[in-house]
C-alpha cells in the first residue's frame, strides 16, 4: 500500500461526503488534476500553499488502483496527481490539522 495525502478544507471535505466523491478543490479544478503530496512533502506543500491557513484537514490516502501519475513539480520533485475522481473508499484516515502557537500547522504524530 502506498500512502499519499490531500490537505482540505473542511467545507470541501462535507461537501464531498455529500457527493459521495471528492472532485477536488478550486486549484485542483483549475489545473485539471487532484494534488497530493507524500508525507516527506506536506511540510513544504503546508508552508508554501497553506501557511496559518485554519480549519484544514489531512486525508490518507491509498494511492494503489487509483491510477495516480507521478509529475515533476517545478523543482523537480515528483508529486501524485490525479486526474479523476477519488472515491471516498480509498481515504483511510482524517486528521485536522491544527495551528502551532507560531501559525505553522502540526502534522499527525504518526508522519
Amino acid at each position: 500500500m502506498t500512502l499519499i495525502y490531500k490537505i482540505c478544507d473542511v467545507d470541501l471535505w462535507e461537501n464531498a461526503k455529500a457527493e459521495s466523491q471528492f472532485t477536488g478543490a478550486e486549484i485542483d479544478l483549475e489545473d485539471g488534476f487532484i494534488h497530493f503530496s507524500t508525507a516527506e512533502q506536506l511540510g513544504e506543500t503546508l508552508a508554501m500553499h497553506f501557511s496559518g491557513v485554519e480549519d484544514l484537514l489531512l486525508l490518507t490516502v491509498d494511492e494503489d488502483g487509483l491510477g495516480v501519475k507521478w509529475e515533476a513539480a517545478r523543482t523537480g520533485d515528483l508529486f501524485p496527481h490525479l486526474y479523476g475522481i477519488l472515491p471516498l473508499s480509498a481515504v483511510l484516515a482524517i486528521n485536522p490539522l491544527l495551528l502551532s502557537d507560531e501559525g505553522r500547522h502540526i502534522l499527525p504524530s504518526q508522519l
